[in-house]
């Protein structure tokens, strides 16, 4: 379970900045318990958040950081071995100092049966890691697995230092094996420590959603995900109870196990079925809601997190608000999956005809500063309202992250007559 994400020097998002998740008290009752407690207090988290923002204010190069601190984990030890003395990092570039300084990227997070919480960082340059490191809390009190800097002197215990028995693993053959430019946390879990291996694990159960991640593939991850061994049953039952519950009109579905090929079967006038070609007939909305439901139904399963950039491009808002109500209800998400997604969509802030699938306590918002720098900040800086409109103060920009922009200035700026006088 995700408790918050800091980052540093990443593409538009130069200064450091947290998304937390942990509830405060404008939570309108959809939190839920992490098993920790802090100052004699549960902790809870939400298990949505929603990120509104103007077109370029930074949104998806939040999510971005996310996308690559979980590859950086996943891929470091092999990936970057490719390219010996360098990181792939992206730090600012409006600015001059931006690429001397190092990239920051941190989570806190909830994990095991008897939940420990843990943070997890490391800062990059273009060429090493320059700092990495991993903290246990068990029973609320820091534990030090590692601390790692690049620059650190041998009589301060040079680069690693491990403090007390917290991490149990093979310190040195570990060491041994950590180039400068790969994570510590990578090498260890790739050589199967298990302690290691339960904090690695987290970010590949950590899926993202880019709107540069072609259609075919999330329908293909769709396809996989029915044709993948033990419960296949109950998740081809799910999928057709969620296409017939989105009104398209599709009664239930067949999938060839041979070739992953789909075909969907829809009502007729005289009450019977017929089928349509899933390539060539099948609206290109039938297919994003097809295709969405795979990367859903796996992170429910799993009880971990999906990342989705511009959760309304391919979704109509009735069925985008389903879907958060699906991770907000536990009875639907048992297992405390989470959502964290990008929108313009303000119908998710509540309105006539959608209530108020978003509490104040699940949103933040994105703003481009006349230096290109995103900020970023909870919606609950404006001490909004229970019982206030937040759609309606949204748009008005009375949280930020609207665009500036007046009534028909773009119509006049498209003056074609001024084009032609000029011309």
């Amino acid at each position: 379970m995700l408790i918050r994400f800091r980052l540093a020097n990443h593409r538009s998002i130069r200064e450091e900045h947290e998304l937390s998740l942990i509830a405060t008290e404008f939570d309108e009752g959809t939190a839920r318990d992490t098993g920790l407690r802090h100052r004699g207090r549960s902790v809870s988290v939400q298990p949505v958040v929603g990120i509104f923002g103007a077109n370029a204010s930074g949104k998806s190069n939040l999510l971005s950081g996310f996308r690559f601190m979980r590859d950086a984990v996943r891929g470091s030890f092999a990936d970057w071995a490719k390219s010996p003395g360098v990181v792939p990092r992206q730090p600012f570039k409006l600015g001059r100092s931006s690429r001397q300084e190092t990239t920051l990227f941190e989570v806190d997070l909830v994990l095991g049966r008897d939940p420990v919480r843990y943070t997890y960082g490391f800062e990059l340059s273009d060429e090493r890691v320059e700092s990495e490191w991993l903290h246990a809390y068990p029973h609320g009190r820091r534990n030090v697995w590692f601390d790692r800097e690049a620059d650190r002197p041998e009589p301060e215990g040079g680069e690693f230092v491990f403090k007390g028995e917290g991490f149990r693993g093979e310190r040195e053959a570990f060491v041994k094996l950590t180039r400068p430019n790969a994570l510590f946390l990578s090498v260890g879990a790739t050589l199967n420590d298990p302690q290691l291996s339960q904090v690695h694990r987290w970010f590949f159960d950590t899926w993202p959603v880019m709107p540069e991640r072609e259609l075919d593939d999330r329908l293909a991850w769709t396809r996989l995900l029915l044709r993948r061994s033990g419960r296949t049953r109950s998740r081809h039952q799910r999928i057709t109870r969620l296409l017939q519950a989105a009104d398209l009109g599709v009664s239930r579905f067949d999938l060839d196990e041979r070739t992953g090929e789909i075909r969907l079967w829809h009502r007729t006038a005289d009450g019977g079925e017929a089928p349509l070609d899933f390539d060539t007939e099948e609206s290109l909305g039938t297919h994003a809601w097809f295709a969405f439901l795979g990367p859903m139904l796996t992170v429910l399963e799993e009880g971990s997190v999906l990342l989705v950039d511009e959760l309304d491009s391919s979704l109509h808002p009735t069925l985008a608000a389903e879907v958060v109500r699906v991770f907000q209800d536990p009875t639907s998400n048992p297992r405390g999956a989470q959502l964290i997604f990008t929108t313009h969509d303000a119908t998710l802030l509540g309105s006539a005809v959608l209530d108020r699938p978003l509490s104040r306590d699940q949103v933040w918002i994105t703003v481009k500063q006349s230096s290109g720098e995103t900020e970023l900040y909870p919606l609950t800086d404006a001490k909004p309202r229970k019982e206030e409109s937040l759609e309606r103060g949204y748009l008005r920009g009375r949280y930020g992250g609207v665009p500036r922009v007046t009534a028909g200035r773009i119509a006049r700026e498209l003056s074609w007559e001024d084009a032609e006088a000029t011309a």
